[in-house]
């Protein structure tokens, strides 16, 4: 039986993992999440998702800055676990703790069809590379950055109207479900772990700063899944008199142009018109000036007083 599990998680992704667990009647008799760091505006310290859906339940949660260090691993054996889950935790586990489970399992919840889109940001990097389809990998763990076996994958495909936010939401409760079908088969001996194809493995960085920034010589496709691949966080941009606006929403057009891409083409009611590389175009629909509401682009480009086009030098 493997019904003694430690936990390892910290983002939103690994919430529904942490609460099928629960339901299910695994005994969890640890959770481990990231420290408390500080967020937003007034950079208060703020619990991990997985901290706070894990003290919901009750359950105990501890917080190592480095879960390689060695009085943590003792900590972690002393628990005696059967099986270790990891889901979105944030940090490389060493192979004295992926030997510590009594059933000789380490597994992971991964947010891609390994593999392709191995390492921190596999949802950003799927749509930012307009990619339709992904999905989850139950992996045997090892100690390096996703590269073992798999046990289990299902697809998922990405929509034209799905962002980084509902494409997690989506593979977060597909990886969830398909978590407890693999334990429940691990306990059967019915899963035959298929190793990976190494050569055909892409990379899936975390997200910097600069991938926010919107570059009007890319391809209005190539701009739209940007967009989409920053939403809900931390949000694609561009700067205008040294202001940063974000892009909440934005298609592209079905016309063309011969205009310098970054060049205003056009504004209408609630939208604008943006030229873009190759002779593309970008339709703006929603955007958020620094310090202001979201509104329509319409709106911001008549009270912004647009005029020539938006390839203001990026502040440094």
């Amino acid at each position: 039986m493997m019904r003694r599990v430690l936990f390892f998680g910290t983002s939103e992704f690994a919430v529904p993992s942490l609460l099928a667990l629960c339901k299910a009647g695994y005994d969890l008799p640890v959770v481990v999440t990231q420290p408390d760091r500080p967020t937003g505006r007034h950079l208060r310290l703020q619990p991990t998702p997985v901290r706070r859906a894990a003290e919901e339940q009750g359950l105990t949660v501890w917080t190592p800055e480095k879960v390689r260090r060695k009085e943590f691993i003792e900590q972690a054996r002393a628990l005696a676990p059967d099986v270790i889950v990891v889901a979105a935790f944030g940090q490389i586990l060493p192979e004295a703790l992926l030997k510590i489970p009594s059933s000789g399992w380490a597994i992971n919840v991964h947010a891609s069809l390994l593999p392709k889109y191995r390492g921190a940001a596999p949802i950003q990097h799927a749509i930012l590379n307009g990619e339709t389809e992904t999905g989850v990998s139950i992996m045997q763990m090892e100690p390096t950055l996703d590269t073992g076996p798999i046990l289990a994958q299902r697809a998922c495909p990405i929509l034209p109207e799905d962002d980084a936010g509902t494409l997690e939401h989506k593979l977060a409760q597909l990886g969830a479900d398909l978590l407890i079908e693999t334990l429940r088969a691990l306990e059967r001996g019915t899963v035959i772990p298929q190793p990976q194809e190494h050569s055909l493995a892409t990379y899936a960085p975390p997200i910097t700063r600069e991938d926010s920034f919107i570059r009007w010589d890319e391809t209005a496709s190539r701009i739209w899944c940007r967009v989409r691949a920053m939403s809900p966080k931390p949000g694609a941009g561009f700067f205008y008199n040294g202001r940063w606006v974000k892009v909440w929403k934005c298609v592209p057009a079905t016309e063309t142009t011969h205009q310098w891409p970054g060049s205003v083409l056009r504004a209408e009611r609630q939208s604008l018109f943006i030229a873009c590389g190759e002779g593309t175009v970008l339709q703006l629909l929603e955007v958020q000036p620094e310090s202001r509401p979201r509104m329509s682009a319409g709106d911001w480009a008549r009270g912004a007083r647009l005029s020539g086009n938006l390839t203001s030098p990026t502040p440094t």
